[in-house]
């Protein structure tokens, strides 16, 4: 495993947080995550909210659980009743279609692991158009966000739930980071820091050719980013960055006005880690026959990991209502899923690595799922890269 970039080390001592999982699973989670019983069929309507992040073709990512694309399925809308989609048959989950996803990059560092990429994600349901916003394991009430959301990996080779991880998810990209362990030096929380969320996945996730990794599946080994918003001095210590939020406030004096964060946002991250090791994919895919939605067999993976399917016999359940042993209807093609995040509302067109994205603030519903420890975040954007809106292109990288 590669060491850790200097940079990094020379972060002051933070106090130990919590790696590993303490509170709870969602009531409408399995108890573990594992494959669907061979014999059984996908729930396609399931209330699951167990998503696992293994490798390039064994992840699952958030969407609404009514997949209508009405606008009131707006991710910003439904995020605390948000569902598992997977790109496998497991954890009790929907299936994730074959052909939605266009480019997924899978990458392993000593701190966590991550998955991003491009896809259509009408195809389970989010509004067309929509930028979307970003989940994670807080929420406004401490109940996660979604509630009872949870996360897995089992890139230490067992299945472990994770207590820190975070994800943005729009139309058309999406990403996850899941925080697997930790130094005296960069704790769980901090590297997967919650309250970026207009940022946007390349720069939240430190991802220097987001823009150019469209239609391409990758598996490599990393060295970890520095902290989201953290920038490492040579000297020592560090600069932060914290997005800018306006609010009011009711007092005895009447109406007040507040602002936090600041006012000029960096123009990139820290620095840009490098990967190796990398295996290129010609694509990934489900296994699963939608014509009937059986499960007939065990998930082939490209990465073996240690999750298994229970074989329940082939008469086990009954197919589900109004499918049939018919061909399959999974692989239809998605096309290639735009570069540039539209956004509802009003936003700030801003250049990023040579691709158009577009951002604005939209004020996100009440945060909130299970295995969480600490408060606080609201939802707003994906893809956006490093541009945002307020952002002075070309600012300072250090604060």
């Amino acid at each position: 495993m590669l060491a850790l970039l200097p940079l990094i080390a020379l972060l002051p001592s933070l106090a130990s947080a919590q790696v590993t999982a303490t509170n709870p699973n969602g009531v409408t989670n399995p108890d573990k995550p594992e494959f669907y019983p061979i014999g059984s069929y996908v729930n396609s309507t399931s209330d699951s909210r167990l998503i696992t992040l293994n490798g390039v073709d064994d992840f699952c990512l958030w969407g609404p659980p009514d997949q209508s694309g009405a606008p009131e399925n707006e991710i910003g809308n439904v995020e605390p009743i948000v569902v598992a989609y997977c790109t496998k048959p497991r954890n009790g989950a929907r299936l994730i279609p074959d052909g939605a996803i266009t480019a997924a990059h899978f990458i392993k560092t000593p701190l966590y692991v991550q998955i991003h990429g491009f896809w259509d994600g009408t195809k389970v349901g989010i509004v067309a158009g929509d930028a979307g916003g970003e989940l994670d394991p807080h929420g406004a009430e401490n109940l996660g966000n979604p509630i009872g959301g949870n996360v897995t990996s089992n890139v230490g080779g067992t299945d472990v739930f994770y207590e820190e991880w975070m994800s943005f998810i729009s139309y058309d990209q999406f990403c996850l980071r899941v925080c697997t362990a930790e130094t005296g030096n960069v704790t769980a929380a901090l590297q997967c820091e919650h309250e970026l969320d207009i940022m946007g996945c390349q720069f939240v996730m430190a991802i220097e050719d987001f823009y150019q990794g469209n239609n391409s599946f990758t598996s490599c080994e990393g060295e970890p980013a520095a902290p989201p918003g953290l920038y490492p001095q040579p000297g020592g210590g560090y600069s932060t960055f914290r997005q800018r939020y306006t609010g009011t406030y009711s007092n005895e004096g009447g109406v007040g006005y507040f602002t936090v964060g600041q006012t000029v946002t960096p123009s990139s991250v820290a620095f840009y880690p490098a990967t190796s090791n990398c295996q290129t994919y010609s694509t990934i895919s489900n296994g699963i026959n939608t014509g009937d939605w059986a499960v007939t067999a065990t998930p082939s993976i490209l990465a073996a990991g240690s999750t298994q399917a229970v074989s329940v016999g082939s008469t086990s359940q009954s197919r589900p209502s109004g499918v049939s042993a018919a061909a399959s209807t999974s692989g239809a093609s998605s096309g290639s899923a735009s570069a540039s995040a539209s956004r509802s509302g009003s936003g700030s067109p801003a250049s990023s690595g040579g691709a158009s994205a577009s951002a604005s603030n939209s004020a996100a519903g009440a945060n909130s799922g299970a295995r969480a420890t600490v408060g606080g975040s609201s939802n707003f954007i994906v893809g956006a890269g490093a541009a945002v809106v307020g952002m002075l292109v070309g600012a300072v990288a250090l604060l």
